[in-house]
């Protein structure tokens, strides 16, 4: 069987989600091709001797990017069996089956897949236990070709990606992995992260991003997987992202990250809004979980790379400029990437969001075309500053203007639109150095 695995975006990281299927397939003796069109273009041959055409949807992105490929895939080769799979593939299953795709598979999907070549059926959520495979990159562009990692000073490094568990133990609201996962999480087995942290070394790789929905979902799985890689690759950086929560909860755990090459760690603070946190989002922190995190990493000598999610129907213009000046007098204007201060709510299909009262009063109806619930903000200013920032955000990033200056543009756009005159930042807290932090020059997006 000639199988196609295509992925169309995924965070500018060489795919995990096409390498791990594809040990799989051809460990079972399938014919396996990877396409990875957000670094490569698609040959229409590869699709007219596909027999079977998979698409990897781990994300919203990605799957608004996928629907013109798959009507693409049908036109040319319409007797090719259409699959989709990854996290955005069951709670989009409605929708994919009216384009053709006759396969969807969430959850562990390398064991549905392979039911699928073997003739019979593949559940739509697959949650099962399965013992991994290596992943197989043969096939997948170069890693040079990928996101880089910019190191203070400008040096750069080449970046591998792989993965030491699935799913998530939380169900924040918002989050897209819980409509699938529900609060369970898989476990990789640590040799096969580790072979695949090998190859990629081998390959040219000088840091690796974990890309686990929480690295500390299994704290003992994580700590001796980093301890174990620092062992065989002491030069090796990387990053991981991790909760708040899980991140004091484990502060004891934090030194060895630190000191096994960690280089910044992802938290997805979303807010700074203690309403929106605890009822709207239930992240499992507070405002204050927050600034004390900051200064706990501060102090350790670590960066904490904060992810936010400003614009929602809760927000207030104050409270934008209140999450503008938390940033700046925790000293984390250059911590965090500019687009996270115009990022606008996603609802997809699935969302934990909408079993709030409050949630469905402020959506709309379901877009197909956006694959996503629209919603209006009540106050007509803030949808417009939302969409004036991220225009000017995208501009000032393409002109390579630096963080500090885009972070000043927003709070000055902030403030224009309450119609006030925008104050002077808050002042950097007296002795605590200005720092260039290391990130991945590729945006965040989801």
């Amino acid at each position: 069987m000639r199988i196609l695995l295509i992925s169309t975006y995924e965070l500018g990281r060489q795919p995990f989600g096409l390498a791990s299927p594809a040990a799989w397939l051809r460990a079972c003796g399938a014919e396996v091709t990877c396409a990875d069109l957000a670094r490569e273009s698609l040959d229409d041959d590869l699709l007219r001797k596909a027999d079977t055409v998979a698409f990897y949807l781990p994300m919203h992105t990605a799957t608004r990017l996928a629907i013109p490929v798959m009507r693409r895939a049908r036109a040319i080769n319409p007797a090719a069996h259409l699959c989709a799979y990854g996290l955005y593939a069951p709670v989009n299953a409605e929708f994919l089956r009216k384009l053709g795709v006759r396969t969807i598979a969430g959850g562990e999907f390398e064991e549905s897949l392979l039911s699928l070549v073997r003739g019979g059926e593949a559940p739509l959520i697959s949650l099962g236990r399965q013992r991994f495979l290596t992943p197989d990159r043969s096939g997948l562009p170069p890693l040079a070709k990928y996101a880089q990692l910019v190191l203070p000073g400008g040096t750069r490094r080449t970046v591998g990606y792989t993965e030491a568990s699935r799913g998530c133990k939380h169900r924040c609201r918002h989050c897209p992995v819980v409509p699938v996962y529900d609060g369970h999480f898989r476990v990789i087995e640590r040799e096969v992260v580790l072979e695949d942290v090998r190859r990629q070394v081998a390959a040219g790789a000088q840091h690796i991003t974990f890309g686990d929905p929480d690295f500390f979902n299994g704290i003992r799985h994580a700590v001796e997987l980093v301890a174990a890689v620092n062992r065989e690759f002491p030069r090796l950086t990387y990053d991981v992202t991790i909760k708040v929560e899980h991140l004091l909860r484990h502060s004891r755990y934090l030194p060895l990250l630190r000191d096994t090459g960690c280089a910044f760690v992802v938290s997805a603070v979303e807010s700074v809004d203690d309403y929106v946190l605890r009822h709207i989002l239930e992240k499992g922190h507070t405002r204050a979980d927050f600034v004390r995190l900051a200064g706990l990493l501060r102090n350790l000598g670590m960066v904490l790379a904060p992810t936010f999610v400003p614009f929602h129907p809760w927000m207030t213009l104050e409270g934008y400029v209140d999450l503008l000046a938390t940033i700046a007098q925790l000293d984390l204007v250059e911590h965090v990437s500019p687009v996270q201060l115009a990022i606008r709510l996603l609802v997809p299909a699935g969302s934990r969001l909408l079993e709030l009262p409050e949630a469905r009063a402020a959506m709309g109806e379901f877009e197909e075309a956006a694959l996503s619930y629209r919603w209006t903000h009540p106050d007509p200013r803030a949808d417009e500053l939302q969409r004036e920032l991220e225009t000017a955000i995208a501009k000032a990033v393409t002109a390579k203007q630096d963080r500090r200056t885009i972070f000043g543009l927003a709070w000055d756009m902030a403030h224009d639109a309450m119609g006030a005159r925008a104050p002077r930042l808050p002042a950097v807290p007296p002795g605590r150095p200005r720092v260039t932090v290391p990130y991945l020059t590729e945006p965040w997006y989801c």
